[in-house]
């Protein structure tokens, strides 16, 4: 399978979206990478349903959104019903996770959970093979144009072995730090998704940066 690239709209200029998306759209990305944030489960505030909803009406490649909020069981249904095509909540966030996966699953879209730098990749154990993406965060959830964590690299290991080990098919989606210097090593290391904002929405040119990634 080849690498699917998901540009974050978090880096893009929200002072012209709809440009932004249009480019993208245009572009060879895959998905759209979404990060819905509260101020609460990461220290930063970024955009909500009414964002997504736009952004929805603005492509027909899939929306992927990640919920970096506290207690997203809250808000599943919502989210499902605006549009989203893969829905991935925090397993730090809530302790809930099998019936979020559950309602996720039974909507028809795809399930994803999403695991930040410091936790164990054993928190994955009892879930991995009911959810259609694990994203392995590369930098700590909350603002873009972080360095990547290099120790990622070795959870990428940890977590492909997981999946080989349970049988699961799980794609494995890095987000954060993605740039020219690391993305071979991800591919060769096992990834399928690649989260990128700051390397793409900077650029002088989205798509080259993004047909480089590809």
């Amino acid at each position: 399978m080849s690498i699917k690239i998901a540009p974050s709209i978090l880096a893009a200029n929200f002072g012209n979206l709809s440009l932004e998306c249009k480019k993208i759209d245009k572009s060879n990305a895959d998905w759209f990478h979404l990060d819905v944030m509260d101020g609460l489960f990461v220290p930063n505030i970024s955009y909500g349903m009414p964002i997504v909803k736009s952004i929805r009406k603005m492509t027909k490649k899939p929306l992927d959104v990640h919920l970096m909020i506290i207690e997203p069981e809250r808000y599943i249904d919502k989210f499902i019903e605006i549009g989203s095509d893969i829905l991935t909540v925090h397993v730090e966030a809530t302790s809930k996770m099998d019936n979020i996966i559950d309602k996720i699953n039974h909507s028809g879209i795809k399930s994803g959970i999403a695991i930040n730098p410091d936790t164990p990749i054993s928190k994955l154990d009892d879930y991995i093979c009911n959810v259609d993406l694990i994203c392995l965060m590369g930098v700590h959830a909350g603002f873009g144009g972080q360095k990547f964590i290099k120790k990622t690299f070795n959870r990428l290991e940890e977590l492909k072995n997981l999946i080989n080990s349970k049988n699961s098919s799980a794609l494995i989606e890095i987000d954060g730090g993605v740039n020219e210097n690391n993305f071979e090593k991800l591919k060769n290391l096992g990834a399928d998704v690649l989260v990128a904002g700051s390397y793409i929405f900077n650029s002088s040119n989205y798509n080259t940066a993004i047909d480089l990634l590809k």
